[in-house]
């Protein structure tokens, strides 16, 4: 099995997709997992046939497929509360709109229920993104949190994603949510949470990164196997620790590229991820889905970073074992 390898055009959504898509041919990548901002994907057009024809093409252009799309911003806003000016920064200006929280809320559900519809409009299977938290603020425990507020949180989860979901269903397209700090789910045990809160509804899952487990000493390739029948689309991110004594896990308030937050996002292969055990797993669980280089390394030149990903990616995405192989296993033979 050859498995597809992509790149995430999150990180490059200051250029405009014709020339991310020239740039991402010509390194080797099979796909991209389109981003819904810059000018890569907008979902309000689902419905504008012209469009969404135009997005074909240009990928069809570079011989490139659309592996996903993601919209990571809008649904950070679905659940998050507060509602301030970090939403304000990131959010399409309809979805912003007058800035009053719920408002804003009811906005980013809707678009979601867009990016469902869009992502059947291109014959994409999956979305990428995240949900938000009301609860994520409390997440320090102090003051000593109520476990009626914790479950409340998670009843809002619920609250707000089953109508989107619906949608989901409807049109036959799947919700990976990015286990990630700030999201209703950000590790091992929340993750089971929120699936529950859910009723585990088929149409949504997980997208693993195994980035954003390695700082917070959560076992990534643990992780796979325990939530295999979930694990919808993987990102290709690592990163890298740097505990001296002095640094936190939490980053101290410190800018991403500083050398002193004890930890930052690197270059595929250059951290602390235990790739080939990770790779070993995606196999032993079946998962047959693309591979998505996400670049975010601060120290190193994306021109340089994203090439670089990918071949790593490309050399250490193994197969499993063949046929042959078990056949030759199980019959003791040398």
């Amino acid at each position: 099995m050859t498995r597809t390898i992509s790149l995430f055009t999150g990180q490059w959504a200051d250029l405009p997709l014709e020339e991310v898509a020239a740039l991402a041919a010509g390194w080797g990548f099979d796909g991209l997992e389109l981003a819904c901002w810059g000018d890569h994907l907008d979902v309000s057009r689902w419905d504008d046939a012209e469009y969404v024809q135009g997005r074909k093409d240009l990928m069809a252009r570079h011989g490139l497929e659309i592996v996903a799309i993601s919209n990571h911003l809008t649904g950070q806003a679905v659940c998050d509360d507060p509602i301030d000016r970090r939403h304000q920064e990131i959010l399409a200006p309809a979805v912003w709109g007058d800035g009053d929280p719920e408002g804003v809320r009811r906005r980013a559900a809707e678009a979601i229920k867009d990016t469902a519809r869009m992502a059947a409009k291109l014959g994409v299977r999956t979305v990428v993104g995240f949900t938000g938290s009301s609860i994520w603020k409390t997440v320090a425990m102090f003051p000593p949190v109520p476990q009626d507020m914790v479950d409340a949180g998670y009843q809002d989860f619920a609250d707000r994603w089953n109508p989107i979901l619906d949608v989901f269903e409807e049109v036959g397209v799947r919700f990976a949510l990015e286990v990630h700090p700030s999201e209703i789910a950000y590790d091992y045990w929340t993750a089971r949470r929120t699936l529950e809160a859910i009723g585990h509804r088929p149409s949504f899952g997980l997208n693993w990164d195994p980035s954003h487990m390695v700082w917070q000493d959560v076992d990534p390739v643990g992780f796979l196997w325990d939530f295999q029948d979930r694990i919808f689309h993987v990102h290709c991110k690592d990163t890298r620790r740097r505990l001296d004594g002095r640094s936190g896990r939490l980053g101290s308030h410190l800018a991403w590229a500083d050398p002193r937050r004890g930890w930052d996002f690197i270059s595929t292969g250059r951290g602390d991820v235990p790739w080939q055990d990770a790779f070993r797993m995606l196999n032993a669980i079946g998962y047959d889905g693309p591979l998505s280089v996400e670049w975010e390394d601060a120290g190193m030149d994306r021109l340089q970073g994203a090439p670089e990903g990918l071949a790593f990616v490309r050399a250490q995405a193994f197969d499993a074992p063949g046929a042959a192989f078990d056949a030759a296993f199980s019959s003791g033979a040398d």
